[in-house]
């Protein structure tokens, strides 16, 4: 365990410095969901009559989520790009632990989006959206946020590793921004069709959303909804540990093989 964690923190500085010197992709992930927030609170907002709820505070949770949910597109290209440059070949000939490569990455990851949720939060606060649950849900909060964000980045670690090329990557992580459009991010889901709303309230993201909304005090749980959306934290819980528990440990045994 400390070989995977001394490994792991060097894989971790390597790609905080990546990140410093080629920080295009962070950026982008990071300010498309201000852009959004800008652009559904002020042009749409106005048009979207939500009972008991202001737009504005009802989308800053769930654009923090589908930032979080990011960690697919993010832990994919940057999985499949050090894979196909040879760089995890590199790595597979030091004498280090296999899980230390995945794991520093997923913990970069990690920090730079939590770091990088501030400026969505600024915003949403200038806007009119306020943490209304209380301390120490903001804190569950931001920690089911976090949880959901490890979750997606092993995901996108593990399609990485097993994409065919960068250009697949990247073709099918810019595919993953309908995920957060089919699930309740930016709008309600009891007006959708039923099999449409029914897909929806599955989605993890509903699940977290839900939750964060719940959480911050900023909605209240539908009772009519599925069992991940009725009961947000635990659904929210479930989803990212299911998700951890099958993406991570594949995801190293991925990288362990491929070098054979």
């Amino acid at each position: 365990m400390s070989a995977v964690l001394h490994d792991g923190t060097a894989v971790l500085g390597r790609h905080l410095r990546r990140v410093r010197h080629a920080p295009a992709i962070v950026v982008m992930t990071q300010t498309m969901p201000i852009v959004f927030l800008l652009f559904f609170g002020y042009v749409f907002g106005s048009a979207l009559a939500m009972p008991g709820t202001e737009y504005r505070a009802y989308l800053v949770p769930g654009l923090l989520v589908a930032t979080a949910a990011n960690g697919i597109m993010t832990g994919m290209f940057t999985a499949a790009q050090d894979s196909h440059r040879g760089v995890m070949d590199r790595f597979r000939t030091m004498p280090m632990s296999r899980a230390a490569v995945p794991l520093g990455q997923a913990a970069a990851d990690l920090l730079t989006s939590a770091v990088g949720m501030v400026p969505l939060m600024l915003v949403g606060l200038a806007m009119g959206w306020r943490i209304e649950g209380g301390a120490l849900r903001a804190v569950g909060a931001f920690g089911l946020l976090l949880l959901f964000r490890a979750a997606t980045t092993w995901v996108g670690i593990l399609l990485g590793l097993v994409s065919r090329s960068e250009e697949a990557a990247g073709q099918l992580g810019s595919a993953t921004f309908i995920l957060p459009l089919l699930s309740n991010a930016y709008i309600p889901t009891d007006g959708m069709p039923g099999w449409l709303r029914t897909t929806a309230e599955w989605n993890p993201i509903s699940a977290v959303t839900t939750a964060v909304r719940h959480l911050f005090g900023n909605a209240p749980v539908p009772a009519d909804a599925a069992w991940p959306v009725a009961h947000p934290v635990a659904g929210a819980l479930v989803w990212s540990l299911v998700l951890l528990a099958v993406s991570a440990p594949l995801a190293v045994r991925r990288y362990a093989a491929t070098g054979r």
